[in-house]
């Protein structure tokens, strides 16, 4: 029987390299910090960048160990990005008034991320679009613009997905 144990235990300690979803780090050992500078923006929407930045920045500090700053000449690696477009546009009308009560938003983002020292690119998204849907209300009284929480729900995928990314190397 020991023997048997012994001809299986090089079997049961070996992986199949596989590993748990978020768990991986494909970054050099040598990225001990990242650079989060503001975003750039093109467009006309004038938060929508400084939500991205600052959603991003908060999930590498929530999921990892890196230290996070905003200035590129104190840390390892930089994220950049840049909100190249942005359109938004009705998906539903109300029947009875032909006003608009569904708008889909789409925004398309540059993301990169450069070790500092050699210039070496990390992780490149040249044309991440990002999609969002919020309604509007048709009544007047109780009309509330859902587009910044809209905003703030995109940011916060965005985020998840992008260091998701950065960190699986995908």
């Amino acid at each position: 029987m020991s023997r048997r144990l012994s001809l299986l235990a090089p079997l049961l300690l070996t992986g199949c390299g596989y590993h748990v979803a978020g768990t991986a780090n494909a970054l050099p050992p040598s990225i001990h910090s990242i650079a989060i500078p503001a975003f750039a923006n093109v467009t006309t929407q004038y938060k929508v960048s400084d939500l991205l930045a600052a959603a991003i920045t908060r999930e590498f500090i929530s999921r990892t160990n890196y230290h996070i700053n905003a200035d590129p000449d104190h840390a390892d690696a930089i994220l950049t990005g840049a909100v190249v477009n942005f359109i938004t546009y009705p998906t539903i009308f109300d029947p009875s008034t032909g006003r608009a009560t569904g708008v889909q938003a789409v925004v398309t983002l540059q993301i990169a991320l450069r070790e500092r020292a050699s210039g070496k690119v990390l992780f490149n998204r040249p044309n991440m679009e990002v999609r969002e849907r919020y309604e509007i209300s048709i009544d007047p009284k109780t009309y509330f613009d859902e587009s910044e929480a809209a905003m703030q729900r995109l940011s916060r995928d965005v985020s998840r997905s992008v260091v998701s990314a950065v960190l699986e190397n995908f």
